[in-house]
């Protein structure tokens, strides 16, 4: 029995089976049988990685290659993409769905492999959809990865740029910086975590970074405090700055945009509404910049600091916590009893 996999980014998984056949002009047409669904979709030519011939069950394309633990609650997965790999670009993110009954959430792209056909996410542990992919382990496939999505992050043009970044905030600026500085610009990060053992990334952030500062809010590693100190001290200084990347929790978004507007540099921040389809059709991530409505997921995710109704912005993302609350428990009730503490059935695998 032939499954077909189109290589969009989106597994189309087959109800029954799939006829396939070529016209006259080369294209390919496949068709579903013996359900009420029908799709016509052409491409140019046949590829053998698109088409794969799986009996006794369905192949699933978008395989955990790795898994591995950051810091508490935080891992970084290696998948298997090959088509998004080949076009993610810094500031780029996808939406992941791990099973049928899942819902879709958008991750960053921290790093992509072309040659390897491979992208890379890092993941906090927080709701249930999280928590459901920190069950998965190398080997385990989600139902579906869409990418990439999203405008890139303008690198181009910028001879001083200062990345900052707190918390999983820390890998989305990760393709940022080392863009910034592979585009030839002078690139100073300041990294932030709570403690020393949540920090991550820092080699890597090293070689992306011509300099790299690191804080803990409790001192435990680097320069106690916040992350907007050591900015604060360098724009004080005199610094010149032409450009600042954020990424991070959007209360400390808010608060560097504030600090940096008084000394009129350019300030991008990575916004993380709610999103449902990530191509800009609900209107679910909708925000307000310099008091028009944009959709994060096509406008952005990188906008003006300086123009962003946070205000607004926390108050929607807090709209669902709610239910959202209730849905964990309801899944650690009923899927995963004792989970995340080593006795779940998740990992008895």
């Amino acid at each position: 029995m032939a499954y077909l996999y189109i290589n969009l980014g989106v597994a189309i998984r087959p109800y029954k089976k799939w006829n396939w056949s070529k016209n006259k002009k080369g294209n390919v047409k496949y068709s579903q049988i013996q359900t009420k669904f029908h799709l016509l979709i052409s491409s140019n030519k046949i590829d053998s990685k698109i088409v794969k011939e799986v009996k006794g069950g369905m192949h699933k394309v978008y395989t955990i290659i790795s898994k591995e633990d950051l810091a508490d609650r935080i891992c970084k997965y290696v998948f298997l993409a090959p088509q998004i790999a080949k076009k993610a670009k810094p500031g780029q993110f996808v939406m992941i769905r791990v099973d049928d009954n899942g819902e879709r959430v958008p991750l960053t792209v921290a790093d992509s492999d072309p040659s390897k056909g491979t992208i890379t996410i890092v993941v906090q542990s927080v709701g249930t959809t999280t928590n459901k992919l920190y069950c998965l382990v190398a080997g385990d496939s989600i139902n579906d990865l869409v990418g990439p999505l999203g405008t890139p992050t303008h690198l181009e043009g910028h001879k001083r740029a200062v990345c900052v970044a707190g918390g999983v905030g820390i890998a989305e600026v990760h393709p940022i910086a080392r863009g910034l500085k592979n585009a030839g610009a002078h690139v100073t990060s300041i990294v932030g975590s709570r403690n020393h053992d949540l920090l991550f990334f820092e080699e890597e952030m090293k070689k992306a970074s011509n300099k790299l500062i690191v804080t803990t809010d409790d001192g435990s590693y680097g320069i106690k405090g916040l992350v907007l100190g050591p900015l604060l001290e360098m724009m004080e200084a005199g610094e010149k700055i032409d450009i600042i990347f954020c990424v991070g929790p959007v209360i400390m978004m808010r608060e560097v945009s504030k600090a940096t507007k008084p000394f009129g540099i350019p300030t991008f921040v990575s916004l993380n509404p709610i999103m449902v389809d990530g191509t800009g059709m609900c209107g679910a991530c909708r925000v307000t910049v310099g008091g028009e409505t944009k959709f994060a997921c096509v406008d952005g995710p990188d906008f003006n600091g300086h123009d962003v109704d946070f205000d607004e912005l926390m108050g929607r993302l807090v709209a669902y916590k709610p239910g959202e609350a209730e849905s964990l428990e309801y899944w650690k009730k009923n899927h995963c009893e004792g989970h995340g503490e080593g006795g779940c059935k998740c990992h008895g695998k």
